[in-house]
């Protein structure tokens, strides 16, 4: 006896926006998932990668990249500079704020969460083929391109 079908009807299974929300959740649960098992969570790797493709940055500006609102970002470099991921230091130009710098233990903890990151990815893609793949990667940058504000006020 083969196991039930997909009891959703026909129609719900084909509505995009359904399709992506489902995905998300199956996406972010895998991610989640991986980073845990390390400590870390999603913004953790987003800072740090932000820190590494950009260089040093004031918090307002690393929220700006990562889009992590500023009310969130302190606890994020909070967690990150405990485990000396990064450093803050007095701005030169303005000291009333920091410049975040990311550190050598940084640059070590995001290559072991880029390893699990793109575990992650090999699993959610695994049904696609490479090309199928790089599709559906070109497809959502430009739906997610296409709905960005013109300018993020976070």
């Amino acid at each position: 006896m083969s196991p039930n079908p997909d009891p959703t009807p026909a129609r719900l299974r084909a509505i995009p926006s359904r399709l992506l929300a489902g995905a998300a959740v199956v996406a972010d649960r895998l991610v989640g998932e991986r980073l845990a098992a390390e400590g870390a969570h999603k913004w953790h790797f987003a800072v740090l990668t932000a820190l590494t493709e950009a260089g040093a940055a004031s918090q307002a500006e690393l929220s700006r990249r990562t889009g992590i609102y500023r009310s969130d970002m302190v606890a994020v470099l909070n967690d990150l500079a405990d485990a000396e991921c990064v450093r803050r230091d007095p701005d030169p130009a303005d000291r009333r704020r920091n410049v975040i710098t990311l550190t050598p233990i940084g640059r070590r903890r995001l290559e072991r969460l880029d390893a699990l990151i793109a575990d992650a990815q090999r699993e959610l893609l695994a049904p696609l083929s490479p090309g199928e793949q790089g599709e559906l990667t070109r497809l959502l940058a430009a739906l997610t391109e296409h709905h960005q504000p013109p300018h993020d006020a976070r």
